[in-house]
C-alpha cells in the first residue's frame, strides 16, 4: 500500500532564508520552484534532499504556532546520514551545531539540527538497520 514517505512540506517564515538552508546549507537540490494562483500560498519550492524531498510553501500570512514545549502534530523530520562525524563537521563549518546530541546507542548514533525558523531535523547514522 504505501511506499515511502514522498515529501515534507513546511511553511517557513522567510521563504528565501529557508530555501538557502535547505539547499546551500543541507545540500538539497532544487527540482521544481514555481509561483501559485492560491488565496493563502504565492509560491513553492520542491527540494530533493537525498532520496527524500522537502516542499517549502511561501504563505504571507502564516502565523506561528508556539513552540514551547511538545505538542500534539509535527514534531521533527529525520534524515539518515553515512558518517554523524562527517556531517556534523561539514554543518559546523556552516555555522551549524547541533541543538541536541550527538547520543549513540547499540544500533544508532542521533542528533538533532534545527531550521531556520527552529523546526527539529534528526540526523541518524545506523549501525544496525532495524
Amino acid at each position: 500500500m504505501l511506499k515511502r514517505l514522498d515529501h515534507v512540506e513546511l511553511i517557513p517564515s522567510d521563504f528565501e532564508r529557508s530555501l538557502d538552508f535547505y539547499t546551500a546549507t543541507l545540500g538539497g537540490q532544487l527540482k521544481h520552484r514555481y509561483a501559485l494562483e492560491h488565496p493563502t500560498l504565492s509560491e513553492v519550492a520542491y527540494i530533493s534532499v537525498g532520496e527524500s524531498a522537502v516542499e517549502l510553501l511561501h504563505a504571507p500570512t502564516a502565523r506561528a504556532l508556539a513552540q514551547d514545549g511538545e505538542r500534539i502534530g509535527y514534531r521533527l523530520m529525520a534524515f539518515e546520514v553515512t558518517d554523524m562525524v562527517r556531517t556534523l563537521t561539514e554543518l559546523a563549518g556552516k555555522g551549524i551545531t547541533p541543538s541536541w546530541g550527538p547520543v549513540e546507542a547499540p544500533a544508532f548514533i542521533r542528533a538533532e539540527i534545527t531550521d531556520p525558523d527552529g523546526n527539529a531535523i534528526e540526523l541518524r547514522e545506523w549501525k544496525q538497520k532495524p
